[in-house]
């Protein structure tokens, strides 16, 4: 009897014995070998803290300060760390949001993770993290994170100085460095520099006590890194120059672009209608944006590097300077006008290329080209057109057309232009089924040419210097080391002999100064403005063109300006506020007040108001 008792006790104590292996082994295996509670113990007592550098600042080209920053903050929380007996209600108050409006970013916050941080709220200006600072020690699994808002001092050159986001998950897959939440530049020179200006992110490891404040420093900090502020941007626009472009293209669709001829530095770059860039800064950035992008107008679309528009009569510069090389013209050669040929306006025959560019001569163009095009090295004409389609090709990418300008800002979406060759007409018409009268509306920039503005720039540009252009950029230099892209002080040569620009800048300036030039009101009283219109044929009305480039000698400002849709032509709309601006920017001021005012509250697109009836 008492062994049968003696092994119940035995087999009593084993259970029990059994149980405490049990116990001990699930709690080692809780305290210490599970990542899970490990990282649940560790966030109860420590906190890491992201430091956000400050972003670098943009200047213009004399010292202004064009964008620079502004503290905000951003509300964190960890899912595992907010008790279940949270007061959703008085939090929810404290922060004027609903209830819907928590558990949605409660969700996002677990579906990202329940034990990383992530951003309950972003963007917290000072004024609203003031009214409930002094609570943050109630909301336990919350906390603040502060990180630094771009402001725009100035409400111009949007498209050019480009916005900030948060990241997106291409940007998490592209990059490392990123982390969700983060923000990136997504356009403009905040995205083109975003490397220099976004700095070197640092962190700190905080002590949390059980309400959820912090105590102090990890181990003295010695685990904690400072942030690296990012460089500054000095760039080479003129701010006044910009402020006072946008003015004269508001109410018009369009675009201006002004190069400094000798370093290829954008002065100003202007594309209408734009916005203003702080509308594209804080929580409100996302509904602007849809706005903006749904707007018809698309002022969110960079015209200057994105639009692609015929060039019209601004191109017969290039065709006149490319024929005298070829030795095809000389410079004493005359055509007469022939209407038969393709139409022009009411003008005596061209004696010269230099009277021809004053002009604009519609059938001399067509002559120069068909020069170009059939050079009688073959005696099959279709052969001969490909071989100076050929050579013709080869001279426009001299230009830098049908290509684009390594500019240093964003070049998805920027455009090529278009310059025809033999593979595409042997495309379009099948090979040897096309020669120069097929082709020849190329001659007055019409036709298959399509040109960037920034190009049209750059060939006022090129003319400016004389044959040569420097990689049109926006950014001087940066950081404190004053760093600069050695593109963009290469001088790009075209080749072609000086003494024919000579001939084409001499034209240029017949077009503004002499009787008989089709730019007449581009004219600026003391000073040798030099240009060339041009009226692009469109499915609508017609687009106004001009470039230009000022003094004749030792230029210092070129510039192209395109008006969509503008009645009348190049002379009337595009020429006249090419000149405003170059008085702007050579004299300071623009005594022309009247000229001024009414260009800048005119509107071209507007159909003209219908005519009174006479009684």
């Amino acid at each position: 009897m008492s062994n049968r008792y003696a092994n119940r006790s035995h087999v009593v104590k084993v259970i029990f014995i059994v149980v405490g292996v049990l116990f001990v082994g699930r709690l080692a295996m809780l305290q210490l070998f599970s990542p899970k509670y490990r990282e649940l113990a560790r966030q109860q007592s420590l906190r890491p803290v992201t430091q956000y550098p400050a972003r670098g600042f943009i200047y213009d080209r004399h010292g202004e300060l064009l964008v620079h920053n502004e503290a905000v903050y951003d509300l964190m929380v960890v899912p595992r760390m907010v008790p279940k007996d949270f007061d959703v209600d008085y939090f929810c108050r404290s922060l004027s949001i609903t209830r819907d409006e928590y558990d949605e970013r409660m969700r996002k916050a677990k579906k990202y993770s329940s034990y990383a941080p992530s951003i309950f709220m972003k963007q917290i200006s000072k004024e609203e993290y003031a009214k409930f600072e002094n609570k943050m020690f109630r909301f336990k699994g919350f906390y603040i994170s502060q990180r630094t808002l771009r402001i725009y001092d100035r409400p111009i050159a949007a498209q050019v100085l480009g916005y900030v986001g948060e990241v997106d998950q291409r940007d998490l897959d592209r990059d490392p460095y990123y982390k969700r939440g983060d923000y990136i530049g997504k356009s403009g020179l905040e995205k083109s520099y975003e490397e220099v200006l976004r700095g070197i992110k640092g962190k700190k490891i905080m002590h949390v006590d059980v309400h959820n404040r912090e105590v102090g420093p990890y181990q003295g900090g010695a685990f904690d890194t400072l942030p690296v502020e990012g460089c500054n941007l000095y760039t080479s626009l003129d701010a006044d120059l910009q402020e006072y472009a946008e003015q004269l293209m508001a109410n018009k669709r369009g675009c201006v672009v002004a190069l400094e001829p000798s370093t290829g530095e954008v002065l100003a770059m202007v594309s209408a209608p734009t916005y203003d860039p702080n509308l594209l800064v804080g929580r409100v950035r996302g509904e602007n944006y849809r706005r903006l992008d749904s707007n018809l107008s698309t002022p969110m679309l960079n015209r200057a590097l994105m639009g692609q528009y015929p060039p019209g009569s601004i191109f017969k510069v290039a065709q006149a300077v490319t024929a005298l090389d070829l030795g095809v013209i000389q410079p004493g050669s005359g055509f007469v006008c022939d209407k038969s040929l393709v139409g022009c306006h009411n003008h005596p025959s061209a004696r010269s290329v230099q009277e021809a560019i004053k002009m604009s001569c519609n059938p001399y163009f067509y002559q120069v080209y068909r020069r170009v095009i059939q050079q009688g090295k073959y005696k099959n004409i279709y052969r001969d057109s490909q071989y100076g389609l050929t050579v013709w090709h080869d001279y426009m990418l001299r230009f830098g057309f049908g290509q684009k300008l390594p500019i240093d800002l964003p070049r998805n979406g920027m455009s090529t232009g278009n310059i025809p060759d033999t593979a595409f007409y042997n495309r379009w018409y099948g090979r040897e089924r096309w020669a120069f009268s097929t082709i020849y509306s190329n001659s007055i920039g019409q036709g298959e040419v399509t040109v960037v503005p920034l190009q049209m720039a750059n060939l006022a540009a090129i003319v400016a210097n004389r044959g040569y252009y420097i990689t049109p950029h926006v950014v001087r230099y940066y950081g404190p080391d004053s760093v600069q892209d050695e593109e963009y002080r290469t001088r790009h040569e075209t080749g072609i002999d000086r003494q024919y620009f000579d001939i084409a800048a001499q034209g240029m300036f017949d077009v503004v100064h002499v009787a008989g030039g089709t730019g007449r009101r581009a004219r600026v009283d003391g000073l040798d403005v030099c240009g060339k219109t041009g009226t692009a044929q469109n499915s609508r009305d017609d687009h106004s063109v001009f470039i230009a480039f000022a003094p004749k000698d030792n230029p210092r400002i070129a510039l192209a300006v395109y008006v969509e849709n503008a009645r009348g032509g190049g002379g009337s709309w595009a020429a006249p506020i090419a000149g405003l601006i170059i008085e702007r920017y050579l004299n300071g001021e623009v005594k022309r007040k009247d000229v001024e005012q009414m260009y800048r509250e005119i509107n071209p697109c507007q159909p003209p108001l219908p005519r009174k009836k006479k009684k």
